[in-house]
């Protein structure tokens, strides 16, 4: 593959992943909660920007900034940093810089990296990370890499539903149908089909009645591993704000 197509399927893929992030970090969040949990200061910000406002955008990131100035490690502040980081790689990548977008693109995984060492138990670090890079390791061209992305996503969200194991049953079903539809696909893709029809079917019963549920039986009666595959790269988040 050459390196423009690396750089544009790139770009795209790290504007569908963050975006898909900020639809889905604040949706399935539904644990109790201290009151100012970070990500209500920022989001709305970050998702009008990844649609195009970019005074929001660079407001956000300057909030993020500012607060990691002075609490150097706010695990929360430096997730959604990192996030926004991989934002501007796709840009730089869009634009032809790849030293810049390489860059970028390392401190930003670096950042998300640092935040779950510091907060590994915290839901409002686990889910950003693992919904940026569930998304994002569908379109890397670099197998490895891929793979390695789409591993640290489904163990951010695995862990996640740990966390909200007591409780889970008493979210919204939006939350739990995004949660468990995110670990049904990844592990699709990441070669454990039997793991990904489990998850399927928990998604038919805790989310009964549901667009989840119908979205779970047609993947589950689905034979076809082509028809699969085209599932997979197109699924979306159902409900959430990544529409335009």
């Amino acid at each position: 593959m050459s390196a423009n197509n690396r750089r544009s399927i790139l770009a795209v893929a790290l504007t569908i992943g963050v975006m898909t992030q900020f639809g889905r970090a604040e949706e399935i969040t539904n644990e109790p909660a201290p009151p100012e949990r970070f990500q209500y200061l920022v989001r709305e910000d970050f998702f009008a920007g990844l649609k195009g406002d970019r005074n929001a955008f660079d407001r956000a990131m300057k909030l993020c900034e500012e607060t990691l100035g002075k609490t150097p490690q706010h695990a929360q502040a430096m997730v959604w940093h990192g996030s926004g980081l991989l934002f501007l790689a796709g840009e730089a990548f869009q634009a032809s810089d790849t030293t810049k977008g390489l860059a970028l693109w390392q401190r930003g995984l670096k950042e998300m990296k640092d935040a779950v060492a510091l907060q590994p138990n915290d839901l409002s670090v686990l889910i950003p990370r693992g919904a940026t890079l569930l998304p994002v390791s569908r379109y890397d061209p670099d197998p490895a890499e891929a793979k390695e992305l789409l591993r640290t996503g489904l163990a951010d969200y695995e862990k996640v539903l740990q966390l909200q194991e007591s409780y889970f049953q008493e979210l919204a079903v939006h939350d739990k149908g995004e949660l468990l539809s995110g670990l049904a696909e990844g592990w699709y893709r990441f070669g454990e089909v039997a793991k990904s029809r489990a998850y399927w079917q928990r998604v038919m019963r805790d989310c009964a009645g549901s667009p989840y549920a119908q979205r779970a039986r047609e993947w589950l009666e689905t034979k076809d591993d082509a028809v699969l595959q085209q599932k997979s790269r197109t699924l979306s988040c159902l409900g959430c704000h990544t529409g335009p």
